[in-house]
């Protein structure tokens, strides 16, 4: 197979023969009973699966929620609220003992904070379960490996978890040597350090973007794929009139890519809105705001427009104008690079929780 063959990306022709087969590693019971979780206790980890050869991973689905069952029909509830921050999604490339995709559950679905919402994107979606804090996770990315991938899930909270799963992929007979591999990566800054104003109380201008809040940082050869946001704001008043600035390739400022606004970039203008898009939106909109207080989470997919970087990109947001302001910040990044690269290392539980609870 060639890169000529190769169908393109989310747009194979069904029509015509496909040069790959399909297969899924998923949690149903192996004993032919209708128990089709696993358990996982707190501190514990799980294989979700443990693909060998070449092809793509090409769908991810969840469903997790608190405690041990006795059966499907034992409904749980969900008794940590934070559970989605707590549990760690890993994924590893090729034989690579270090993890190219380093995120908790929830963030990597982009919603942060814990939270479970409803919402439908070209590459992520969750559907919510009504009045509870659980529901089903997907997500849609296409994700290289050349001869193997594993998944796994962590559970770093204080309760058990069962968690229901399906890992979807293609297997191919060989693909392209020089394929890029899918990475994710979280961070987070809880809260900002603020810029100081001006005498005459203003902000100052930004003519560097040192202090910018950084979504992601990586050398080496790849593409921006885009990002999910969440911002928990705890003063009160606008939280967007941050800029964004992409710098690739170690140019200067203000970089190739230099916008007008955070709501901006997220599509929106004027404020965000409640509204979710193929390659845009704010999947967690605060409905009862009176002054843009609270949490809020925005995505933003680079498939039209991916940004490619040759040797570095550093994709940057001003949390305020010249970055004065003080809110909690915390962001998941996707993008692909050359060979399997270790990501950030994710802070301790306590550390990556929302203040507040």
């Amino acid at each position: 197979m060639n890169e000529q063959t190769m169908p393109p990306f989310h747009d194979a022709e069904p029509w015509r023969p496909l040069p790959f087969t399909s297969g899924r590693e998923a949690s149903w019971s192996r004993d032919g009973l209708n128990r089709d979780w696993r358990d996982i206790g707190a501190g514990g980890e799980m294989l979700l699966a443990d693909i060998h050869g070449c092809g793509f991973i090409t769908r991810l689905w969840f469903a997790i929620d608190t405690g041990v069952a006795a059966s499907r029909e034992h409904h749980l509830k969900v008794a940590d609220p934070l559970l989605l921050r707590k549990t760690v999604l890993r994924i590893y490339w090729d034989g690579a003992d270090f993890p190219s995709v380093d995120v908790p559950v929830g963030d990597f679905f982009a919603i942060g904070h814990g939270a479970m919402r409803s919402f439908s994107s070209a590459l992520v979606e969750i559907s919510a379960h009504p009045g509870d804090a659980r529901g089903s996770l997907i997500s849609w990315f296409r994700m290289p490996f050349l001869k193997r991938a594993r998944v796994v899930l962590r559970n770093e909270g204080e309760l058990a978890l069962r968690a229901f799963w399906h890992v979807d992929y293609q297997r191919w007979e060989r693909l392209p040597a020089d394929l890029y591999h899918f990475h994710a990566s979280w961070r987070c800054e809880m809260p900002c350090p603020p810029t100081p104003l001006e005498p005459d109380g203003k902000e100052g201008p930004n003519l560097s973007g040192v202090n910018n809040y950084v979504i992601l940082d990586a050398a080496g050869e790849g593409t921006y794929f885009g990002c999910h946001l969440s911002v928990d704001n705890h003063a009160g008043g606008w939280w967007g009139e941050g800029d964004d600035m992409v710098f690739v390739d170690g140019e200067p400022f203000p970089g190739s890519l230099h916008g007008t606004g955070q709501e901006e970039y997220f599509g929106q203008g004027w404020g965000m809105q409640d509204v979710q898009y193929p390659f845009f939106g704010t999947s967690l909109y605060n409905r009862g705001h009176r002054d843009w207080e609270g949490r809020w989470s925005m995505y933003r997919w680079h498939v039209p427009d991916p940004i490619p970087f040759r040797r570095s990109i550093r994709v940057t947001l001003e949390h305020g104008h010249n970055n004065h302001r003080a809110d909690d910040y915390s962001s998941t990044a996707y993008w692909y690079q050359r060979g399997p690269q270790p990501v950030a290392a994710l802070p301790a539980v306590a550390d990556r929780l929302p203040r507040g609870g």
